[in-house]
C-alpha cells in the first residue's frame, strides 16, 4: 500500500511538473508576451557545416556545456519532425529585459582528448549552431580557423545575447559568439569555462514586423526579378496571341478545305488533296498506350497543381514562412486533403477509354507520388541514420504518415474516383475509334514526337528559369523566400505557357496524321522538368560548395522528387489543355 502510495504520489508530482513546463513552453513560445524578469527559453536546435544547409546534427553532439534544468522538447509539429528540428532547452539562463555581465553556463568544463578532436573537426568544417528564442532564430559560429594555417582552429568560448524588446515582447534576437581559445593536438584533459552575457534595449519596432531583418530584400526584389516577371509576361502574351492566329487562321483554313471536301462527288473526292488531321478521326480518340498509368499520372499531376496552388495562397495570407517548418506541415495536410481531386481526375480518364479495373487505377494513383517519395526519403533517411544526423526521420513520424495516407488520403482518393466513374466516365467523343488502328505515315524528323517533346519544354523552363534560381537559392542557401505573390504570378505565367505550347504542339502533331496524342501531350512540357534537373546540376557545381555524401543524396534525391513534381504538373495541365483542343476541333467538322 506504501509502495502504490508512493508511486500515485509521484505520478502526480510529475504530472504537476509537465504542466508547468507545458505553461511555460506556451508562455514563451506562443502568447509572445512576457513579464519583467520571467524565463526567456533558448532552445538549441542543430549544428552541422556551413555549406551543408541538410547537414544537421543534435546540438549537444558537440561536447558544449549544458545548464541548468535541462527540459527537452521534440518535434513540436510534423513539420518540424520531417526537417530534423532538434529542439532541447539548453538551459542558458536569460530573463526578460535583464542584462546579465558575463556569466558562466556550468561550472568550468573538461574536455577530454577526444572532445578537443570533435571541436576541432567542427570548426575545420566550418561548423555552425541554431538557436531559437521566442521563436526566432539566432545563428554562430563554433569557432574559426586561422586564413594562414586552416590547421590552426580556435574555439568560441563566449556569446554575447542581444535582445530588442518592445514592451512585454521581444522584437530581435542575436547572438555573437567571442573570446576565441586556441585548440591544439596535444591537448587533452584542458578546461573550458563556456560564458555568456545578455544585452537588452528597447525598440520602437513593431512585434508584426520582427521577422524583417531576416529578409533579403535587395535579393529577391531587384530588378533582375522584376524584368524576368515582364519577359514571362510577354511570352503569354506571344503564345496566347500565336495560338489565338492558329484558331483564326490555320483551323478556319483546315474546315473550310474539308468542308468542300464533304461536298465532293466520290471521284473528285479521291482526286481531292486528302491530308491533315481529320484523317485520323477514328484514332484520335483511341486509348493511350498503358491507359492505367497514364490516368494515374494525369490524376497525381491534378492534385500536386493544386496543392501547390492553395500552399502558395496559404503562404500569402497567413505569412506561414514565418513560422517553424509551418508550410511542411501545411503542405502534407493540403496534399492530404486534395486527394479527391487525383481520384476523380484518374478515374474519369480511364473509364471514359473503357478501363474497367478502376479500383486498381484508384490504388495506383492513391499510392504512386507518395510511393516516389517514400523512395527518396528512405534512401536519405538510411544516409542520416548512418551519419547519426538530426535529419534521420524517427519512426513515430513515419507511423503518423503513414496513419494520414490510410485515413484521409486513400478514402478521399476512393470517393474521388466513385464520383469521377460515375458522373465523368462516360465517353462523349465526337467520333467512334475504328476497330483497326491506321498506320502512321512517315514524317520530317522534326515532327517526331520525341523531337516536340524534347523543344516543348523550351518555353515553359524559360518563364520559371529566374524563380528556379531564386527558389534554389532559398531552400539550398541560407535566404527566407517571401515572395510568394512573385511565385503565384509565375505560377499562373507557367499554366498558361503550358497550355499554349501543349496545344500548338499537338496540332502540329495530329496534322501529320499521328493520333499518338495522349502520352505526347502529358511529356511535352513535362519534359521541362529535365531541364530543371539539368540546371541543379549545373547550380550544385557552380553556385554551391557542398560536399559529402550526406549533402550530395539530399541534394539530388530531393531536386529530383522537385523534378517529377514539375513533370506531372505541367504534362496535367498541358493535357487538360490538349483534350479541350481535340474535342473542340473534331467536334466543329464534319465527318464522313
Amino acid at each position: 500500500m506504501l509502495a502504490g502510495k508512493g508511486w500515485s504520489g509521484k505520478l502526480v508530482k510529475s504530472l504537476a511538473l509537465v504542466a508547468l513546463v507545458v505553461a511555460i513552453v506556451r508562455a514563451d513560445e506562443h502568447s509572445h508576451k512576457y513579464e519583467d524578469e520571467e524565463a526567456v527559453v533558448v532552445w538549441a536546435n542543430s549544428v552541422g557545416p556551413l555549406s551543408n544547409r541538410q547537414e544537421t546534427y543534435e546540438y549537444f553532439q558537440l561536447p558544449y556545456c549544458k545548464g541548468e534544468g535541462q527540459v527537452e522538447h521534440r518535434h513540436e509539429t510534423l513539420g518540424e519532425a520531417l526537417l530534423g528540428m532538434e529542439l532541447v532547452n539548453s538551459g542558458i539562463s536569460i530573463r526578460f529585459g535583464k542584462s546579465q555581465d558575463s556569466t558562466s553556463i556550468c561550472p568550468t568544463r573538461l574536455l577530454s582528448f577526444q572532445d578537443v578532436k570533435t571541436f576541432q573537426y567542427a570548426i575545420s568544417h566550418d561548423y555552425w549552431f541554431q538557436y531559437f528564442i521566442d521563436d526566432l532564430p539566432a545563428w554562430g559560429m563554433v569557432g574559426k580557423k586561422d586564413k594562414e594555417n586552416p590547421e590552426q582552429v580556435s574555439l568560441f568560448t563566449h556569446q554575447k545575447f542581444e535582445f530588442e524588446y518592445n514592451g512585454d515582447q521581444i522584437i530581435s534576437a542575436k547572438v555573437t559568439p567571442e573570446n576565441l581559445v586556441q585548440l591544439t593536438n596535444s591537448q587533452a584533459g584542458v578546461h573550458i569555462d563556456f560564458t555568456y552575457s545578455v544585452h537588452w534595449k528597447t525598440t520602437t519596432k513593431e512585434f508584426k514586423s520582427r521577422f524583417e531583418r531576416y529578409l533579403d530584400s535587395d535579393f529577391f526584389e531587384n530588378k533582375i526579378h522584376w524584368f524576368s516577371i515582364f519577359n514571362s509576361l510577354m511570352m503569354v502574351l506571344f503564345l496566347t496571341g500565336f495560338v489565338s492566329a492558329m484558331w483564326i487562321r490555320y483551323l478556319r483554313r483546315d474546315f473550310a478545305r474539308y468542308d468542300k471536301e464533304a461536298g465532293l462527288t466520290d471521284f473528285d473526292h479521291d482526286l481531292g488533296d486528302d491530308y491533315g488531321w481529320k484523317q485520323i478521326h477514328g484514332d484520335v480518340f483511341r486509348p493511350p498506350a498503358s491507359p492505367m498509368t497514364f490516368a494515374a499520372f494525369v490524376g497525381t499531376g491534378h492534385q500536386l497543381a493544386w496543392t501547390s496552388f492553395l500552399v502558395i495562397l496559404y503562404t500569402i495570407f497567413g505569412q506561414e514562412w514565418t513560422e517553424r517548418a509551418s508550410i511542411m506541415t501545411a503542405t502534407i495536410f493540403i496534399y492530404a486533403f486534395t486527394s479527391m481531386i487525383s481520384g476523380y481526375s484518374s478515374a474519369s480518364q480511364y473509364s471514359q477509354y473503357g478501363g474497367k479495373e478502376w479500383v486498381r487505377c484508384m490504388f495506383l494513383t492513391a499510392g504512386f507520388w507518395p510511393a516516389a517519395v517514400v523512395i527518396v526519403t528512405s534512401l536519405n533517411n538510411t544516409i542520416a541514420i548512418y551519419y547519426t544526423s538530426s535529419r534521420a526521420i524517427p519512426f513515430g513520424t513515419m507511423m503518423a504518415l503513414l496513419v494520414i495516407w490510410m485515413f484521409i488520403v486513400l478514402p478521399l482518393t476512393l470517393v474521388g474516383s466513385i464520383m469521377g466513374k460515375n458522373w465523368a466516365g462516360k465517353a462523349d467523343f465526337p467520333c467512334r475509334v475504328h476497330a483497326i488502328p491506321r498506320q502512321i505515315p512517315e514524317k520530317i524528323w522534326y515532327a517526331e514526337p520525341i523531337v516536340v517533346i524534347a523543344l516543348g519544354g523550351i518555353l515553359p523552363f524559360a518563364s520559371i528559369f529566374i524563380e528556379i534560381y531564386f527558389l534554389f537559392t532559398s531552400f539550398w542557401s541560407y535566404k527566407v523566400y517571401y515572395v510568394y505573390g512573385f511565385g503565384l504570378l509565375v505560377f499562373g505565367i507557367v499554366m498558361l505557357v503550358t497550355a499554349s505550347v501543349t496545344v500548338v504542339s499537338t496540332y502540329f502533331v495530329i496534322n501529320t496524321e499521328d493520333y499518338r496524342w495522349h502520352w505526347m501531350s502529358l511529356a511535352t512540357c513535362g519534359s521541362t522538368a529535365a531541364y530543371v534537373y539539368i540546371y541543379s546540376v549545373y547550380y550544385y557545381m557552380q553556385k554551391t560548395k557542398m560536399y559529402g555524401l550526406f549533402q550530395t543524396s539530399f541534394y539530388f534525391g530531393n531536386t529530383a522528387l522537385a523534378c517529377m513534381a514539375i513533370f506531372l504538373i505541367l504534362g496535367s495541365v498541358g493535357h487538360f489543355a490538349a483534350n479541350k483542343f481535340i474535342m473542340r476541333i473534331y467536334r466543329n467538322v464534319k465527318l464522313d
